[in-house]
């Protein structure tokens, strides 16, 4: 079944990996998930598949990849706040 999951709330699904994990691995236990992003979505596994690391040893480290793999768009605009209203 599909899943989609927001970029603020992608830890909790990176949570269900057991680490240390491989990237073949992570990316083919998310290939089902949707990552909402602020412009648009993007596969998650396909994101984790792009990623330079081999190896994540923790939920951390796999987000922290992840985010560097991601456009400038996929969070929004420069200096905008979600928080602020």
């Amino acid at each position: 079944m599909a899943r989609e999951v927001k970029l603020s709330r992608v830890e909790t699904v990176l949570g269900e990996l057991s680490y240390p994990a491989d990237r073949a691995d992570a990316a083919s236990e998310f290939e089902d998930v949707t990552l909402l992003l602020a412009d648009g979505e993007r596969n998650l596994g396909e994101l984790i598949a792009d990623v330079p690391a081999d190896e994540f040893d923790s939920t951390d480290e796999l987000q922290s990849e992840i985010n560097n793999v991601l456009p400038r768009e996929a969070v929004g605009e420069p200096y905008q706040s979600e928080g602020e209203g």
